[in-house]
């Protein structure tokens, strides 16, 4: 099991602001597993005793909608933390996170998060912020929701995937996200975001195999309106 202080990871979220010794005492009493591509690492309404560190993979976090489906509100990369809010406000998970593809975590015991919040004013500093980054994303999620069109927020998407996560070596996507996953993330019928998906490989903007999507044309999905 890897030491949080020589981890690399910890650069990209709030734990880099620990010092070494703190980051020492995490490493002594956190945990990491392994999720399997479709697990779910917690539920919406759980308990969390504890906060995840990603060390690898990516999961979806889900809101179940008042008519029994899941919205897709954000995708999570290896980096972030996962239930710090809940921690935070001590109050039971908003969200569901499941894992996209297989997963490496790490859980760092509740405890040990609130010694750290009370006793480093950069840590706690660091992650005010990154929740703050978080509300700001959601005000520009319900914004894109009521301004723009499916085929803009499907655009939209597809480009940030691209950006965020990068592409396999033929070019397709690296993440594999199902036409009911676009659907919830767009906010729109599966039926809509099959036939946009259907129109921009038409327009020649991109190339599906199966599942598997290429961009071949990323200015031209950045001109949609």
């Amino acid at each position: 099991m890897g030491k949080c202080e020589q981890c690399i990871i910890k650069q990209f979220n709030s734990l880099k602001s620990l010092t070494k010794d703190e980051l020492v005492r995490i490493s002594g009493c956190k945990t990491s597993k392994i999720v399997k591509k479709g697990e779910v690492i917690f539920e919406e309404g759980d308990s969390l005793n504890g906060v995840y560190c990603i060390k690898d993979g990516i999961c979806k976090l889900t809101k179940l909608s008042a008519n029994g489906k899941d919205q897709i509100i954000k995708l999570v990369v290896k980096g972030e933390l996962l239930g710090q809010r809940s921690i935070i406000s001590d109050e039971r998970t908003n969200l569901r996170a499941t894992a996209l593809n297989d997963m490496e975590v790490c859980f760092i015991p509740k405890n040990e998060i609130i010694k750290d919040l009370e006793g480093n004013n950069n840590f706690s500093l660091d992650v005010l912020r990154g929740m703050a980054r978080e509300l700001k994303e959601a005000d520009d999620i319900i914004v894109n929701m009521a301004q723009k069109s499916v085929r803009q927020r499907l655009a939209e998407v597809l480009i940030n995937i691209n950006e965020s996560f990068g592409t396999n070596e033929d070019g397709t996507l690296s993440v594999l996200l199902s036409r009911e996953d676009f659907a919830s993330i767009v906010g729109t019928a599966t039926e809509s975001a099959i036939r946009v998906l259907s129109q921009f490989k038409k327009e020649g903007l991109i190339s599906t195999f199966g599942k598997q999507i290429k961009i071949n044309d990323l200015e031209g999905l950045r001109r949609i309106e």
